[in-house]
């Protein structure tokens, strides 16, 4: 029986932009192409959702192996939090819907310390029962580790837990350990497919 419902945070509960972000700051379109993957490249951000390292200290590392890029990463650190655009569309309305009948709802999410300032600023937050964060517990998706100390801090069976992710190969993860997983395209598909598990 379901009982319980995880949700990544990225493209699921709330929405960002990386690419208008940089149009933004950097109006000249070769050297955006330049600098974008300096920042937006797997790498980086792994480390940055693993958090071994404070995430200023990881910075400050990318300052200086890419000090032509200095003064746009300085501006990526400082307004961070405009990246986050909104909350996905009818998700809230969902969440609502899916606590009132008497679903718990967690959050299972890779990013770094940063999240603290997306959580305060969006009120879809309030509505979860409770999350785990990549950065906190230094693993990541798909790794085994951080699906089992989402079970064990909020004593969960896997088997009762359908997890939303965007990525695949995090539904994957998820799958390995025991727990059922839709890949998150919008509100709309994630609620028919939830309702197609419910109601088997």
């Amino acid at each position: 029986m379901i009982k319980n419902l995880i949700f990544d945070f990225g493209k699921v509960l709330v929405d960002y932009d990386f690419g208008r972000f940089f149009r933004r700051y950097i109006p000249d379109g070769e050297r955006c192409m330049r600098f974008v993957p300096v920042l937006y490249n797997e790498e980086l951000q792994r480390a940055l959702d693993r958090e071994v390292r404070p995430f200023d200290e990881i910075m400050e590392e990318v300052i200086r192996n890419s000090r032509e890029f200095e003064p746009e990463i300085r501006i990526f650190c400082e307004r961070y939090q405009e990246i986050i655009t909104q909350e996905v569309p009818g998700m809230r309305e969902l969440l609502l819907q899916l606590k009132s009948e008497g679903y718990k709802l967690y959050g299972l999410t890779n990013w770094c310390s940063k999240v603290y300032d997306t959580i305060k600023q969006f009120e879809i937050f309030e509505l979860l029962d409770g999350y785990i964060i990549s950065s906190e517990e230094k693993v990541i998706k798909p790794e085994a580790a951080i699906y089992q100390r989402l079970f064990e801090k909020f004593s969960l069976k896997p088997e009762e837990c359908v997890f939303a992710d965007d990525r695949p190969e995090n539904i994957e993860g998820g799958k390995a350990v025991g727990m059922a997983g839709i890949v998150f395209k919008d509100a709309k598909q994630y609620e028919q497919e939830l309702r197609l598990m419910i109601n088997q």
